[in-house]
């Protein structure tokens, strides 16, 4: 298997745990899209079947296969009408953001579980090989879930950060923007394909990830007393 192993972005025997992380994590995020959505007034989510945590319905199974092969993919985009919303910029903004923040927030509450399943013994009694898949699962998840937060906060087009910015930038900006979103693409699917330019271009934003788990590590190391290590 070591063969297989020099095509994937992950340890071929963790890929099952990648696999179950990224369809609940793809679902809590395009499913704060939704709910938001319809809370605003939109139709579109609800009328496509998105409303919901069912796995199935979002995920886009070429972006999974991306994303376990090269360490990043996608889902299936929720549909939004902004045209229903009583103050589209604003709520746009919210619905936008909401998926990102989804993620950050499901990979903090993995790492609280992560540290209660530890500290007060509830793997206690279980095989070894159970304990140790259960806390594999759950560090992918804080991982995974703040590495998805990052990436999709990036201004770059098909990426919430995008939407984000084109709903604070100044109209007469945003259009602008627009014209040369198409650009923009391309040269966002160079940076993510091409391992050089990605390390140079995306690396420094990746990089974030360590400083939101040490973030994570100051809020809850004083709640179970015992240091964070994932």
């Amino acid at each position: 298997m070591d063969w297989m192993s020099s095509f994937l972005a992950f340890p071929v025997d963790e890929i099952p745990f990648i696999f179950l992380v990224l369809l609940l994590s793809f679902a809590v995020h395009e499913f704060a899209h939704a709910v938001l959505a319809d809370k605003f007034g939109d139709p579109t989510p609800r009328s496509m079947g998105r409303v919901t945590l069912n796995p199935r319905v979002h995920i886009d199974w070429l972006g999974m296969i991306f994303f376990l092969v090269i360490g990043v993919g996608w889902s299936k985009p929720t549909l939004v009408n902004r045209a229903k919303f009583s103050n589209p910029r604003l709520m746009g903004l919210i619905v936008s953001f909401a998926g990102p923040l989804s993620n950050l927030v499901l990979g903090f509450l993995s790492l609280a579980l992560f540290l209660a399943m530890q500290q007060f013994g509830w793997l206690e009694g279980m095989n070894a090989g159970v304990q140790a898949a259960i806390l594999t699962f759950m560090r992918w998840m804080v991982v995974q879930n703040v590495f998805l937060f990052i990436l999709n906060l990036i201004p770059f087009p098909a990426l919430d950060g995008y939407r984000i910015l084109e709903d604070l930038l100044p109209r007469p900006w945003a259009q602008k923007l627009h014209q040369y979103q198409q650009w923009l693409f391309y040269a966002v699917l160079l940076m993510f394909f091409i391992p050089p330019l990605r390390a140079v271009t995306l690396g420094p934003i990746f990089a974030l990830q360590g400083d939101i788990l040490a973030l994570f590590t100051i809020i809850l190391a004083p709640i179970f007393g015992v240091p964070v290590k994932l």
